[in-house]
């Protein structure tokens, strides 16, 4: 059966698809000084909205407003980076982070907290037909002849980088070898045609289109149940934690602060629990809601099998980023990732 990929212009049951590096704001206009500028790659959008709200009726925000700017991760950084108005970032990867600390634009003590910097977190899964007639289960099935995967872009979408190390994971993580995981990564990207720019835009790609999977965000998988898209969606027996960090900037506005430890409360972590996110690591007393959409709403964020972690099984960002995705620039080696893209085929968008 030939498949297709349609244009990612019709967002997620109705929402419009926001492209990258565009902004909107929360509230009315107010006074620029409390009008606080967020940061944050595109999947954070539509759950960002009540937690604005959420911190607007605190009394550290009673005065705040918001105007956030959505992208895929590493282009909001590095749009940052270029002079983009930031007060509070909020990226997929550390490696996002990383950039602004080198350009002085974030403190390097940024993961000094409880959470050790991250914000949300997720786990990578699979997204399939509403009843799942390929019968996707695990890993392998990815790699069989005749099935049609999507996943975004590794050179622009930190999803993309959480979604392919978690399939490196899979053969390494269970005895596998390097060159192991390397074919397997070749045969993947094989049955992958095209790669997005970003998590959203792959999410809206597969609901558009006819492919047999798509590598995501658990949290995308729910917001798009929630939004009645006729899907269902796997999580494999083994998978990789996603952890999503921010920070303020080094010349914040006044509430920037506040408004990062709000994210961190079990408040703002339970608003997010209900569109999916799993409550991070070191936030206690999350009260998780009941979460439409979740396979098993009352119980919406099963432990899986194994759960690899990109700091104990990667030797974290720093080690992982040069390894796996590095883009030959100033001469240095290209990545394992990028190596293997550009001898696949596949269209990266």
């Amino acid at each position: 059966m030939n498949k297709t990929i349609k244009a990612a212009a019709v967002g997620i049951a109705g929402l419009l698809m926001v492209p990258a590096l565009t902004a909107c704001t929360s509230t009315g206009g107010g006074d620029a000084d409390k009008q606080l500028h967020v940061v944050a790659f595109s999947v954070m959008e539509k759950a960002n909205e009540p937690v604005f709200e959420a911190f607007e009726d605190t009394d550290a925000g009673k005065d705040i407003t918001f105007t956030p700017s959505y992208g895929p991760s590493g282009d909001q950084s590095r749009a940052v980076v270029n002079g983009s108005d930031a007060d509070v970032v909020h990226f997929s990867l550390e490696t996002d982070v990383t950039r602004l600390v080198d350009a002085d634009l974030v403190a390097d003590d940024w993961k000094d907290n409880a959470t050790k910097g991250i914000a949300t977190s997720s786990v990578v899964v699979f997204v399939v037909r509403k009843g799942n007639p390929e019968n996707i289960q695990s890993w392998d099935d990815l790699v069989k002849p005749g099935v049609e995967v999507i996943t975004p872009n590794p050179g622009s979408s930190g999803s993309a980088r959480w979604n392919i190390l978690a399939a490196w994971a899979h053969i390494v993580g269970n005895g596998g070898t390097d060159a192991e995981a390397r074919a397997f990564i070749t045969q993947l990207l094989k049955n992958t045609p095209a790669l997005p720019a970003s998590a959203r835009e792959a999410t809206s790609a597969f609901v558009e289109g006819n492919q047999d999977v798509l590598l995501s965000y658990e949290n995308e998988a729910i917001l798009a149940k929630q939004n009645g898209e006729d899907i269902d969606y796997v999580v494999p027996p083994d998978t990789l934690l996603i952890e999503n960090p921010a920070a303020v900037t080094t010349d914040a506005k006044d509430g920037a602060q506040e408004f990062l430890d709000f994210i961190l409360s079990p408040e703002a972590q339970a608003i997010y629990a209900s569109f999916g996110f799993r409550p991070v690591v070191g936030v206690d007393g999350v009260e998780v809601p009941e979460v439409e959409g979740a396979n098993d709403p009352a119980d919406p964020f099963p432990t899986p099998s194994q759960l690899f972690t990109i700091d104990d099984d990667f030797g974290g960002w720093a080690a992982a980023a040069d390894k796996f995705f590095a883009d030959g620039e100033d001469g240095g080696p290209v990545g394992i990732i990028p190596d293997l893209i550009a001898k696949s085929g596949s269209d990266a968008q």
